[in-house]
């Protein structure tokens, strides 16, 4: 089989806030010096996408630079960037609108109010052939639970534990309600056409759900598979790992159809399979490492560290050949110590402060783009 690599790139949004994290709304006045930025519905986050690319080490940079540029424009305001996917001490209550004219942000704030004003990395892999895109589709959003559960930090809500690891994807308006798990490109097509008409999506894009197809035209002209669930993984290394153990589950699926397309592998109809998905990925929101969820290929039960383990033995050797194999490494990191979430309520449980844990989150970006400047000036 000849293997290849994907092309990639990230959406990241961002909270921006004091350094107690309290969040401050500035996209706006961000966006009109900083054209790396966009603005969201609300001003108290933002976002910046990246060049596609297949190199890791590329990625890195893209991924950093723009953080890096941020900080400055920040730290003249004493301002700086939040970590986290949710409003975890900011208010919940009041929608700060970043273009008050905009006739979708009214929709939005009318229809969703702050349920929507989260920070999340979405992940794109271009997949060009439509036939292996469906099939990386049905593979990915029966394994989305698990790239939620390594990168949940959203456990806190306007200052309160909400007993969720990321309530970010508790609160968020899944849209429709009722995602099929689409049969091809035909199905997809027509599946939209229907919702528009109906009025159960705005346009194209008013597709909320864990994975979905994207491209220049949509829904006709399709290039790549957007990866949504994930909450905001403040840590580049570990973005790249999970972006990895991504592409490396896609890579196997190409090379063997049959064993991993869940139409193909799975005991259950494509109606139980959507089913299945979707409960998974509200067990991995509230318990993320430590959920109890059902195998896409018969229903049986498996913890998520377990399955996380399943396939990190799986893509090991395709991994080894790639020369990916290090780029794996962080996960083994989350597994054993828990993600963002799990150390921050267990801290949160020993009586540290929400604002003390953002803080420390605060830092570790900080010094994480500090290492990268130093490494960067001595080449």
């Amino acid at each position: 089989m000849t293997n290849f690599m994907l092309l990639k790139g990230f959406e990241v949004e961002l909270f921006t806030g004091t350094y107690a994290g309290k969040n401050v709304g500035v996209a706006s006045a961000i966006t009109e010096d900083l054209s790396d930025f966009v603005k969201e519905p609300d001003q108290r986050n933002l976002e910046y996408i990246t060049i596609p690319d297949q190199r890791y080490a590329v990625l890195k940079h893209a991924l950093l630079l723009p953080r890096i540029k941020l900080r400055k424009w920040l730290d003249c305001k004493k301002l700086t960037i939040l970590p986290g996917s949710t409003l975890s001490l900011g208010n919940t209550t009041n929608f700060e609108r970043s273009e008050v004219e905009n006739p979708y942000h009214s929709y939005i704030e009318k229809n969703y109010g702050t349920k929507v004003v989260t920070a999340s990395i979405h992940i794109n892999l271009g997949i060009e052939n439509l036939s292996l895109l469906f099939s990386a589709l049905r593979l990915v959003r029966c394994e989305a639970s698990l790239f939620l559960a390594l990168s949940a930090s959203s456990p806190f809500l306007g200052g309160n534990a909400t007993g969720a690891h990321s309530q970010r994807w508790v609160q968020f308006p899944k849209t429709p309600l009722n995602v099929p798990m689409f049969v091809d490109h035909g199905h997809y097509v027509s599946w939209v056409e229907d919702q528009l008409a109906m009025g159960n999506m705005q346009n194209e894009r008013h597709l909320w759900t864990s994975v979905r197809p994207n491209g220049p035209e949509r829904p006709h002209v399709l290039n790549r598979l957007e990866l949504r669930i994930c909450d905001l993984v403040g840590n580049v290394d570990l973005l790249l790992a999970i972006t990895a153990l991504l592409e490396l589950r896609i890579i196997n699926l190409k090379n063997n159809i049959k064993k991993y397309d869940p139409m193909e592998a799975s005991s259950k109809t494509p109606k139980e399979l959507a089913r299945l998905a979707d409960e998974n990925d509200l067990i991995a929101a509230k318990y993320s490492l430590d959920g109890n969820l059902s195998h896409w290929k018969s229903g049986k039960k498996i913890t998520c560290r377990e399955w996380i383990n399943e396939l990190l033995l799986d893509v090991t050797p395709l991994a080894k050949e790639l020369d990916m194999f290090e780029l794996l490494q962080p996960i083994g990191s989350v597994l054993r110590k828990g993600n963002q979430s799990m150390i921050w309520l267990n801290s949160y449980s020993k009586g540290v402060s929400i604002q003390s844990l953002l803080q420390k989150g605060i830092s570790e970006m900080e010094r994480e783009e500090t290492n990268f400047i130093q490494l960067k000036s001595t080449y």
